[in-house]
């Protein structure tokens, strides 16, 4: 896949084209089922200080907290009655949680059930780290690297360097771990050499996951004062995606929906296949602000998965509860790896 390639995908095509082609390749590969993970948000404790993010260590408006890992296993013990088979342990970059505390929750878990799928969404690890991870049980991992422009990510990060980033990706892949990556849509400073970057850097990976969504301004940050970019764009990036990684998982993420009402659904329609309810306890998931007006963080389960379904049964989607894994991931495990055309 060249560059000249993408770049008459995201020049030379509407979104109303591009999204049509990417649902029949969506269809084609995973049919008309739609994944849930379900998404635990256990602790916003973080030792960064990214520009962008309402978790950053200076926020201090944020009541900071931190779910015990025996309260975790209960919550994935009650999903799992309810049906669910993947689950996202998700937090800042944290510093109470040590790797024995997630080694625990998982191992302890899959003694449980070993028909799920846990992934992991905390930030940097060393490979030795990922390793002890990856024994002990967590079969994926989500760390998106927000933009492929090392400059920029370097202004939004305080001046980290995106390269320990993506040696961490080469790492998960290395360990086989099932691995997600992705980028934000209307950063400052943003252009579309560099969303183009971002796009090709994603093909380059051969991500099983794409996770990519709109940069959302919070006002307890240094960049709150910005706007958001047109959710247009962020349709035409997913389809682009399924076009030229037709194998991998793309979720209609969250915030999407919170800038657009039928954010979601819009995705969904263009390639996306994955949904991620959140099933913290309700008291912390007001305290899990990445950014401002989150949707869905009132709501109780039987209240989400009803809405959900009904919104699916609209577009012509049904839930899938299944584990889900990536055909992407499944391809190349056996060998079979296909690119697009």
């Amino acid at each position: 896949m060249n560059m000249k390639y993408i770049k008459e995908l995201y020049h030379n095509y509407d979104t109303e084209y591009l999204a049509q082609i990417a649902e029949k390749i969506c269809f084609l590969n995973y049919g008309n089922k739609v994944f849930l993970r379900g998404l635990i948000e256990f602790s916003n404790e973080c030792k960064m200080n990214c520009l962008y993010c309402g978790l950053r260590r200076d926020n201090k408006k944020l009541n900071r907290y931190l779910i015990t890992p025996d309260k975790v296993i209960e919550i994935i013990t009650k999903f799992y009655n309810f049906g669910f088979r993947s689950f996202v342990l998700q937090s800042g970059e944290f510093i109470t949680y040590k790797i024995k505390d997630l080694c625990y929750i998982v191992e302890n878990i899959k003694k449980k059930f070993n028909d799920i799928a846990i992934t992991l969404s905390c930030g940097y690890f060393n490979k030795k780290e990922l390793k002890i991870l990856k024994e002990n049980g967590v079969d994926r991992y989500l760390l998106r690297f927000e933009t492929a422009d090392s400059k920029l990510y370097s202004f939004l990060k305080n001046g980290l360097s995106l390269k320990k980033r993506i040696e961490m990706l080469y790492n998960l892949k290395e360990l086989n771990y099932e691995t997600g990556s992705g980028f934000m849509i209307g950063l400052p400073y943003e252009t579309d050499e560099i969303i183009l970057k971002n796009i090709k850097f994603c093909y380059d990976l051969k991500l099983d996951m794409i996770g990519i969504g709109p940069f959302i301004p919070n006002p307890d940050t240094p960049l709150g004062n910005l706007l958001i970019t047109e959710f247009d764009k962020i349709v035409k990036i997913t389809a682009i995606l399924r076009i030229i990684l037709p194998f991998s998982n793309i979720p209609a993420t969250t915030a999407s929906g919170t800038i657009e009402k039928l954010g979601r659904e819009k995705l969904l329609k263009a390639g996306a296949n994955v949904l991620m309810p959140n099933i913290t306890p309700k008291e912390y998931k007001k305290n899990y602000l990445l950014y401002p007006n989150k949707i869905c963080i009132n709501e109780d389960f039987s209240h989400c998965i009803n809405c959900l379904s009904k919104r699916l049964k609209k577009i012509n989607r049904k839930i899938s509860l299944d584990k889900g894994t990536s055909l992407n991931y499944i391809l190349k495990k056996e060998g079979e790896y296909y690119v697009s055309c």
